[in-house]
């Protein structure tokens, strides 16, 4: 169970992150939940582990590390093209 919450939490902290960044580009939701899930694990070593957290992340950092992930992504997307 403890799995599935760790998704739906990625999930959702990819999607904020993607609507902070404004990237409105293809992927959707697998996108949005990898991009939370790595961005989680980059923004708790980058910010530390403060802040409320839900199903063992914590929310404020992830969405920080989501949102660097995102922007790198599109950088390497857009050197790419």
């Amino acid at each position: 169970m403890h799995t599935i919450w760790l998704l739906i939490i990625g999930t959702v902290v990819g999607a904020i992150a993607s609507m902070i960044v404004g990237d409105s580009g293809a992927g959707g939701c697998l996108k949005n939940s990898i991009a939370g899930l790595v961005g989680s694990f980059v923004g708790e070593r980058l910010f530390g582990d403060w802040g409320f957290h839900l199903a063992g992340i914590a929310i404020i950092p992830a969405i920080l590390g989501a949102v660097i992930v995102i922007i790198i992504l599109q950088f390497v997307m857009n050197r790419l093209d």
